[in-house]
């Protein structure tokens, strides 16, 4: 396999956030040939406006859309808030979606996973990101999973998990596979 870049998109801006940990146990453990490279800038990006959303946009903006066009698929790790997408995760989703039918993540693969407090892991977030970022361009990967209920982890770092670990690196091998 050639080397392969993801970037990581993550859906929580907060430092302690026990989704940063899952995107950083991508980073940490990606396989062989793939570099996970995790986003640090989606808390800087203004609320979308389309009329601020020209040639020149600003800065932040070009950063994200220039990270995302540089990598060869996306990997999103978010949490769920109130049963669906974080506003931070939903407002990049929304910048990289233009110009529409040509964005910087057109066509390339990208899965969602992450940890949410509910039972389900947050199921219904991964779920409507895998929606939107499917309407936004990407090439959503519908098979590649993981939503750990944090409860499951009991307190733990996820790397502590060994099958949470096992899972988040097959994930990330199979998402750099499906680049063409």
């Amino acid at each position: 396999m050639a080397d392969v870049k993801i970037i990581a998109l993550l859906g929580s801006l907060r430092a302690a956030s026990i989704n940063r940990q899952l995107a950083e146990l991508a980073v940490e453990t990606a396989p062989e040939g793939v570099t996970v490279s995790l986003y640090e800038g989606l808390g800087d990006l203004p609320f979308y406006n389309e009329d601020i959303d020209t040639p020149d946009a600003p800065t932040s903006v070009a950063a994200l859309r220039a990270a995302a066009a540089e990598a060869d698929a996306a990997l999103v790790v978010t949490p769920e808030y109130n049963g669906s997408i974080p506003g931070v995760l939903k407002n990049a989703i929304d910048w990289l979606s233009r110009p529409f039918g040509n964005s910087a993540l057109k066509d390339k693969p990208l899965a969602v996973v992450g940890v949410a407090h509910g039972r389900y892991g947050g199921v219904w977030a991964h779920d409507e990101t895998r929606k939107s970022f499917g309407i936004a361009g990407p090439r959503v990967v519908e098979d590649l999973k993981l939503s750990v209920p944090s409860p499951t982890l009991d307190g733990k770092h996820p790397k502590e998990s060994a099958e949470v670990a096992a899972t988040l690196r097959d994930i990330v091998g199979k998402l750099a596979a499906e680049v063409s």
